[in-house]
């Protein structure tokens, strides 16, 4: 009886993990990884619902300085697609040949501003009056890592405002963190995208935009990494970055689009 019922239990085990073995499983959710720049958080988030109704796939963020981004894409990191809030980063990559080169496009740019906390009584009405002495701290991206601090160095020193602003300007991780030293009244003054003041909550104000011609046209580029394992999912997304309903979520969040 005993040998009867230890034959029945394994005829029954074996059966069951037969049946576990022939079980289709349920198809694995596809997802893409982009690494983009801070200033497109809001946008993206937003294109990324488009991209997942459309494919029933997930993307995932990595945000932050363009810079950093860079840097962890020539280190390896598994990224897909890569987004720059200025072309030197996606140049430098191409140069290296770290991304698919066929697949880069520019698809939005921005405008340089001059911001400062709505409450300051401080007289800050063109990017000349940043030599005023009553103008104290000043905050803008760091020009090694962020493409905003880069363009406003270019500007600065193309009014001839470097050297006497340099001792007091104070450097950010990114766009936002500039953001937020002028709310919070910590600075002066700061630089940004025209687009970061899309989202920003009160508490600041549009001092003046940049002189036209007193810093280099502004474009972002957006491209598949040579080292993703998921290349059409990659263009897929980019295309819809690039779609008409891509480009009015841009326009919606500030940016001029590319069309």
């Amino acid at each position: 009886m005993f040998r009867r019922c230890m034959v029945v239990s394994a005829i029954l085990v074996l059966t069951v993990l037969f049946l576990a073995m022939n079980i289709p499983s349920a198809p694995k959710e596809r997802e893409i990884l982009v690494s983009a720049a801070i200033s497109l958080k809001e946008a993206f988030i937003e294109i990324a619902s488009l991209y997942e109704q459309q494919t029933g796939d997930r993307v995932r963020f990595n945000f932050g300085a363009s810079g950093l981004l860079q840097k962890q894409v020539e280190s390896g990191a598994p990224v897909d697609v890569f987004a720059s809030a200025g072309e030197k980063q996606m140049d430098e990559l191409q140069a290296r040949d770290l991304i698919i080169r066929e697949s880069r496009r520019d698809f939005t740019g921005n405008t340089l501003v001059l911001i400062k906390p709505a409450s300051s009584r401080v007289i800050l009405q063109s990017w000349a009056d940043l030599s005023r002495t009553e103008v104290g701290r000043v905050a803008i991206g760091s020009p090694k890592t962020v493409p905003a601090g880069q363009y406003a160095a270019e500007a600065l020193r193309n009014l001839r405002l470097w050297e006497s602003i340099q001792p007091r300007l104070v450097f950010a991780e990114n766009v936002r963190q500039v953001l937020d030293y002028v709310v919070r009244g910590e600075v002066d003054a700061g630089m940004v995208y025209e687009s970061d003041m899309a989202g920003a909550s009160g508490g600041v104000v549009i001092a003046a935009r940049a002189p036209q011609g007193s810093y280099s046209p502004i474009r972002y580029p957006i491209a598949v990494v040579r080292q993703s394992e998921k290349v059409n999912d990659s263009r897929r997304f980019i295309d819809i970055v690039l779609s008409r309903a891509g480009q009015n979520i841009l326009k919606k969040y500030g940016f001029p689009g590319s069309r």
